[in-house]
């Protein structure tokens, strides 16, 4: 059977994860539900993600949405199940899944720090010019203006020396 994935989406009570696909042998479009159960406030949205995709029940269906979709849903629902409004949950997970350029990446510890390192090759292979785009050009030289030179004190102090 071969399923199309068009929607996924979750439902709050009883929590489960609605999917919406078509059916290309019968060429109907279905929704199927699919019930999370032994899930709190306090589970890991990866590692309950990875479980529904993986599951031999729901493989075939899930195969065309990706398991961040699946993460962020999950994360929806640890949201409600903390008391969070839906716009609370939006707001932290925005946060979550956006770098800071200001942030110290050194004062992380490894696992925030393989996160971030993760959403910035996304992000990067998001925005990568590859030979077959339209807008490929290959040597682009950009000039910058300065507007005049910065002199540094270390470096006329020790010009002396030598």
């Amino acid at each position: 059977m071969k399923c199309v994935a068009k929607k996924c989406g979750i439902r709050f009570q009883p929590p489960a994860i609605i999917l919406i696909y078509d059916n290309e042998t019968e060429g109907k479009s279905r929704q199927r539900i699919m019930p999370v159960r032994n899930f709190s406030k306090f589970s890991d949205c990866t590692r309950a993600a990875e479980q529904l995709k993986n599951n031999p029940r729901h493989k075939s269906y899930l195969e065309q949405v990706s398991l961040k979709q699946l993460e962020k849903l999950f994360s929806f629902l640890r949201g409600y199940l903390q008391g969070q409004s839906l716009a609370e949950t939006m707001e932290q997970i925005q946060r979550e899944t956006t770098i800071d350029p200001e942030e110290d990446l050194n004062k992380l510890d490894d696992k925030e720090l393989a996160k971030r390192k993760s959403i910035m090759d996304e992000l990067f292979e998001k925005n990568q010019k590859r030979k077959d785009d339209p807008g490929f050009v290959y040597d682009i030289e950009v000039e910058f203006l300065q507007d005049e030179q910065l002199s540094c004190s270390w470096d006329t102090e020790s010009a002396d020396e030598f």
